[in-house]
């Protein structure tokens, strides 16, 4: 009995282990969704939505529809998606002018990721 008593509580701890650590990769994953990855016109620029509208505190109207379209990626479907498009003040060069917000001929790697690792969003 004493026996059967120890081996229930363990099995109890390990499915709270278990369930705790599958929430919060759930959680993780869920995070992960905020992110959209460009793929052109160069591979693996991540933008991260939720920073930009939730934690800035940008409103919906600023980028959309005026710069962007409501549907994610659809942008890159336009030939002028380029930073010679951006440093003119087009897409992502309204504000990553430097006064707005970070200039993006200055910080490169807060966007471009490279081609190879999407570590930025943990997958691949």
């Amino acid at each position: 009995m004493k026996i059967f008593k120890i081996s229930l509580i363990f099995i109890l701890i390990l499915s709270g282990l278990y369930f705790f650590m599958t929430n919060s990769l759930l959680a993780e994953q869920a995070g992960s969704e905020d992110i959209i990855i460009y793929t052109k016109p160069v591979k693996a620029v991540s933008f991260n939505h939720k920073a930009h509208s939730e934690d800035y505190g940008i409103s919906c109207n600023i980028c959309h529809d005026k710069l962007f379209q409501m549907e994610a990626s659809n942008v890159e479907k336009k030939g002028d998606f380029n930073h010679k498009s951006f440093s003119k003040g087009k897409y992502c060069g309204a504000c990553h002018d430097g006064k707005k917000g970070f200039a993006m001929d200055k910080q490169c790697t807060r966007c471009h990721i490279g081609a190879k690792g999407l570590n930025k969003t943990g997958k691949k």
